[in-house]
C-alpha cells in the first residue's frame, strides 16, 4: 500500500496572474483541490516542502492528507505544472478521494531479479522493459506504491503480458478491465544488437580504390583526348 503523506495548506481568496506570480516570489506553490461533488478550494502550499516530497518518487502516487479550512481532506495529485528552465513547481491540482469510491492512478512497474534471469545468465541476454507504468483502478485503502514484476523465469526471447502480472489485492489493470480489453507485453529479454564499426585499414583500403579508380579514368580520358588530338 502506498506511504500517507501530509501536506500543510493555506486557504488563499485572491486570484490571478499577478497574485499567483506573488505567492511564487514569496516561496508559495498555488494549487487547487475539486472533485467529491464538493466545491473547488484555492490553496498554497510552501515551495521547499514540496520539493522535499516530491523527491520521492512514490508521493506522486500517493494519498495525501491536508488541512483546508480546520477540515483534513485526501487528495491524489493530478496535475504538476513545472518551469520550462527552473526547478520551480508553478501549479497542483489535488482531487479529493473518498474511502468508498475506487480511484484510477498510474503508478511505476519495478523490475525484480532482472539481474538474475535465466535468459540473463545463461544467454546473455538484457531485460528491455516495454512499459514504465500503467493506470490501475483500486480503492484508496488498497493503492500501491508501484506494481513489481518478477522476471527471473524469462529465458531468451520471452516476454510478459499485462495478464502475467501478480496484482495486489483489490487492484485492477485499466487495460484488462476495459470494454475491449488489451493484453499488451510489458518486458522481454532480448540479446541487444551492437553496430561493429569498420576497421580503419578497411575504410583506407576502400578510399585508396577509389582513387585508384579514378587516377585510371583519368589517364583513360587523357589517352583518348591525345589520340584525338592527333587525328585532327
Amino acid at each position: 500500500m502506498a506511504t500517507d503523506y501530509d501536506l500543510i495548506t493555506v486557504s488563499r481568496e485572491d486570484v490571478g496572474t499577478s497574485h499567483s506570480r506573488r505567492m511564487r516570489r514569496e516561496g508559495m506553490v498555488p494549487a487547487v483541490v475539486y472533485g467529491a461533488g464538493k466545491d473547488s478550494v484555492k490553496v498554497s502550499i510552501s515551495h521547499n516542502e514540496l520539493l522535499k516530497k516530491l523527491s520521492n518518487e512514490a508521493f506522486l502516487n500517493s494519498i495525501l492528507t491536508i488541512s483546508v479550512d480546520d477540515k483534513e481532506e485526501s487528495v491524489l495529485i493530478k496535475d504538476v505544472q513545472v518551469h520550462p528552465a527552473r526547478r520551480q513547481v508553478m501549479h497542483l491540482d489535488l482531487q479529493r478521494v473518498r474511502s468508498d469510491v475506487s480511484i484510477k492512478v498510474s503508478v511505476p512497474l519495478a523490475f525484480i531479479n532482472d539481474d538474475i534471469a535465466v535468459g540473463v545468465k545463461m544467454s546473455g541476454g538484457t531485460v528491455t522493459p516495454l512499459m514504465n507504468e500503467l493506470e490501475i483502478s483500486c480503492l484508496p485503502k488498497d493503492l500501491p506504491e508501484r506494481i513489481e514484476v518478477d522476471v527471473e523465469a524469462l529465458e531468451l526471447d520471452d516476454m510478459l503480458y499485462l495478464e502475467d502480472i501478480v496484482l495486489p489485492e483489490g487492484v485492477e489493470l485499466s487495460l484488462l478491465t476495459q470494454e475491449e480489453p488489451v493484453n499488451e507485453p510489458i518486458v522481454a529479454v532480448r540479446l541487444l544488437q551492437i553496430q561493429e564499426e569498420p576497421e580503419v585499414e578497411e575504410i583506407l583500403e576502400g578510399e585508396e580504390g577509389d582513387e585508384g579508380e579514378a587516377e585510371g579514368e583519368e589517364s583513360s580520358e587523357s589517352e583518348g583526348a591525345s589520340e584525338d588530338s592527333q587525328e585532327d
